[in-house]
């Protein structure tokens, strides 16, 4: 592998997905603090996200391993820290929009391939809407990580406000990923209902 491709975005893109094993260990690891240790390393990840792609444009440091690299450490840690979630949540609830934005990036990254494959990918090119959907998924999984869950006598899951608040911008960021997916399909419907030439 070339030594250009280890540029400081593509460090930063590494050390995001250097930070899934470290967050899960954190989250299991019995601290009383360690809802907010979780929280704040998938806030760091988070703001590294952005700050990659920032640097990579400012410092002209773009590659292709870089944008191979970077969706898949967003995905990586967002599939990491909805698991936790699912397990210290114990919901229906929870479950359900962890379902539903695994489902879409696993859709989504195989769209992207395949229109990769015809030389149309920039059809399917990341939406503003799209980046609404990551900002409101990144907020709300943060804030359910920071907040430790409690439970009743009856091991009933109790909500509080900044639970509330998590779960109803989880569901925002659940609308916009099947909105941005929807759109994602309607761009590439063209191609994807054409007959394969060699059939």
């Amino acid at each position: 592998m070339p030594r250009t491709v280890w540029n400081v975005p593509n460090i930063l893109t590494a050390l995001r997905i250097a930070c899934i094993p470290v967050l899960v260990l954190v989250a299991y690891s019995g601290w009383p603090s360690r809802y907010l240790l979780a929280a704040s390393l998938f806030t760091l990840a988070a703001v590294t996200d952005w700050l990659d792609g920032y640097l990579a444009r400012k410092l002209k440091q773009t590659s292709a391993f870089g944008r191979f690299l970077d969706p898949v450490a967003d995905k990586l840690m967002v599939a990491a820290a909805l698991i936790v979630l699912v397990d210290w949540h114990h919901t229906v609830l929870l479950v359900i929009p962890a379902i539903v934005i695994v489902a879409r990036e696993i859709t989504i990254s195989a769209l992207r391939e395949w229109m990769a494959e015809i030389g149309k990918r920039a059809s399917v090119a990341v939406s503003y809407i799209g980046k609404l959907k990551t900002t409101a998924q990144m907020l709300a999984i943060g804030m359910l990580l920071a907040d430790q869950p409690v439970y009743d006598v009856h091991g009933q899951l109790v909500f509080s406000m900044l639970d509330l608040f998590s779960y109803l911008l989880l569901y925002v960021a659940v609308v916009l990923t099947l909105w941005s997916m929807l759109l994602y399909l309607k761009a590439a419907w063209p191609d994807l209902r054409r007959m394969d030439p060699q059939s």
